[in-house]
């Protein structure tokens, strides 16, 4: 039987075979299969989401977050460590250091956890009353107020005698201390324990806090690497000899670290509304020296992005700075300094915020060779509580001391030395996030997508906004759910610079588009803002409403009439019966001048929902604090992308 089997079974294969081949002779084969698809539509295959060439995704993350190693955030109170932060940040619940549980309510993709590097480790040290700490007078002396319960009062103090150069020196934790390394150490080995690629990203980092007198000139320092290179170099401080608060040393230590290891890593401007002026200098740095080719160089390439929104204010721009711009005066802040040793004068503005900068950039280009303000714009908390809660119905403050409570609203976050000016605890703003275009969740990925500024800055929210610039963009592009096909292959996305210009090009257009947060609120408007120097030397701006919800129509003084307002102040709601769920628009300069370099970026606003004084008012059952708006519309902005005239 077997025999007779074999070669039945071999007959039938041949016969198989040879069917098969006959029934694939029938199927055309297309090498390239762009022939056959009609020209109208913009994918590379059939399937619209193969052979992909550009960014898919968006992915949210908080570039700024301390823990308890912090200082000032141990000594306000906080007592979570590095692992709670990342176990909330993945979307784990936690309970607070006042003792509240916690959870996000979707999340996040990333965490950059950015300790303060001074003194790094002497809080814990600090609290656990080491010997090293209690033979200093003044480390007793803050040890005996801390168990007393005036933990803040000494962070105050911290702060303040950190600001002014006055820390005492026996209590200084320097990078080559054992203590300090360990510390660092740890700070690696938690990162690494929670990156998860595709999953969860734990970048290393920490904050280098260079502050002039109060002012603040803060960086974020993020590392693309692993721990074998980041931990081959201590993270730099700002206390001399082993650190320097100058950023052409913090410049040159970044370059010695890739250097040294053939690591890569970049750093994040702060957010610059508490530096009296000094953050984005257009002549003279803080100490007196000129701004030459060296500082425009070393700037550009070594900060990529910087913090347009945080919890201590957003720093988009500012009603003295764009008296015509109607949103201009969303949740400033313009007091003073860090610890308000200087308040501050109209005069400092223009140093502080990212409008603003983008133009002295244009400006400091034709001067010096090189704009050191070509950033892309990223939001961060600045939390340190090690949470990063940035939405408005889940905000837990700025430290321990201003996590929900009854009382948090009306306690001062700051009072000026003389008491003339008093900032309390309403005003700190329930932001920002960071969205990055990438290819997928990881450090690599991630990383190299901020530094080609292919990133946006929300205060919380998680719109989606893609933004582009070319030449010959039609309305016709986006009529497609897939709208970055045609702005990949006809133009530059948010961050880049446009080609040259076509000599039958009349001027740049635009395709942005925006969809609304799928748990929040719709859409209000897109507005493209525009800054431009003319052939004189002088910068201008100007902000174009260029989509918007409802039928409404831009006035005689050139404005679009507000989208109306359906929040419920007394039961901290509101309805998506106003706006749109999305927004899309080409939006062609109407005013270019070839000859005038000039930038674009794009802001969405959001319709008005309540802001976190208005929930906290509703679950505590107390009333909103005479002040505070009851109502905030967020707001997405992109990075910018840049027009340079031929030469």
């Amino acid at each position: 039987m077997k025999q007779l089997l074999t070669p039945i079974r071999i007959l039938f294969s041949v016969a198989l075979t040879i069917g098969a081949s006959a029934a694939l002779a029938q199927i055309p084969v297309t090498e390239d299969t762009r022939e056959v698809l009609h020209d109208a539509y913009s994918g590379k295959s059939y399937s619209p989401y193969a052979q992909r060439g550009f960014p898919s995704n968006v992915y949210w993350g908080d570039t700024h977050l301390h823990t308890s190693l912090s200082m000032d955030a141990g000594a306000f109170g906080n007592r979570l460590g590095l692992e709670s932060a990342y176990q909330f940040a993945r979307g784990d619940e936690v309970v607070s250091s006042s003792g509240v549980p916690a959870k996000l309510s979707r999340p996040l993709d990333f965490l950059v956890i950015a300790d303060h590097s001074d003194n790094m480790g002497l809080f814990p040290d600090l609290f656990a009353g080491k010997p090293n700490i209690l033979a200093d007078p003044t480390g007793r002396e803050w040890y005996d107020r801390i168990q007393a319960g005036d933990g803040v009062g000494v962070a105050l103090e911290l702060i303040g005698r950190f600001s002014q150069g006055t820390f005492p020196e026996g209590l200084i934790y320097a990078p080559d201390g054992d203590a300090y390394k360990s510390v660092w150490q740890g700070t690696i080995a938690a990162a690494e324990k929670y990156n998860d690629p595709g999953k969860f990203t734990a970048f290393i980092g920490f904050e280098w806090t260079s502050l002039i007198k109060g002012s603040n000139m803060h960086r974020v320092v993020m590392y693309r690497d692993d721990a074998d290179k980041a931990s081959q170099i201590v993270a730099y401080t700002t206390t001399p000899p082993l650190g320097s608060p100058n950023p052409r040393d913090l410049w040159k230590w970044m370059a010695n670290f890739e250097d040294k290891t053939g690591g890569d890593v970049l750093a994040i401007a702060h957010n610059g509304n508490l530096s009296n002026g000094i953050m984005f200098p257009l002549e003279v740095q803080y100490d007196g020296r000129k701004l030459d080719e060296e500082y425009v160089t070393e700037r550009a390439k070594w900060e990529p992005a910087y913090e347009v929104t945080q919890i201590k204010g957003d720093g988009e721009t500012h009603p003295f700075l764009s008296p015509d711009d109607e949103f201009s005066d969303y949740e400033n802040w313009d007091f003073g300094n860090l610890d308000l040793s200087q308040l501050k004068t109209n005069e400092m503005l223009a140093g502080e915020y990212a409008r603003e900068a983008l133009k002295r950039g244009l400006q400091l280009e034709k001067k010096l060779g090189t704009n050191p303000y070509k950033f892309g714009q990223l939001g961060s908390t600045d939390s340190h509580t090690s949470l990063a809660t940035a939405q408005e119905d889940n905000f837990f403050g700025k430290h321990t001391g201003y996590e929900p409570s009854p009382s948090r609203m009306e306690h001062p976050m700051m009072v000026s030395p003389d008491k003339s000016v008093r900032i309390d605890g309403w005003r700190l703003v329930a932001s920002g996030l960071t969205a990055v275009w990438a290819t997928e969740n990881t450090r690599a990925a991630l990383f190299d997508a901020i530094e080609r500024k292919e990133i946006y800055a929300t205060t919380g929210s998680r719109m989606a906004v893609r933004f582009f610039g070319g030449w010959d963009f039609t309305d016709q592009d986006m009529n497609s759910r897939s709208p970055a096909f045609n702005g990949y292959r006809k133009g530059v996305p948010m961050g880049g610079d446009l080609p040259p210009r076509p000599q039958k090009a009349r001027a740049p257009t635009f395709m942005v588009y925006a969809l609304r947060d799928p748990i929040g609120a719709n859409l209000d408007r897109i507005q493209i803002i525009k800054g431009w120097m003319d052939r004189k030397g002088k910068t201008h701006e100007q902000v174009y409403d260029v989509v918007w919800a409802g039928e409404r129509e831009i006035n005689s003084k050139g404005k679009l009439p507000p989208v109306g307002n359906t929040v419920d102040v007394k039961n901290a709601n509101w309805t998506n019966t106003i706006g749109s769920s999305e927004l899309t628009t080409v939006w062609t300069d109407p005013d270019f001048d070839p000859r005038q370099s000039a930038f674009y970026y794009a802001r969405v606003i959001e319709i008005p929902t309540p802001r976190w004084s208005t929930y906290d008012a509703f679950r505590f059952g107390i009333d909103v604090p005479e002040g505070a708006d009851t109502s905030t519309q967020e707001r997405a902005y992109s990075s910018p992308i840049w027009y340079s005239p031929e030469s």
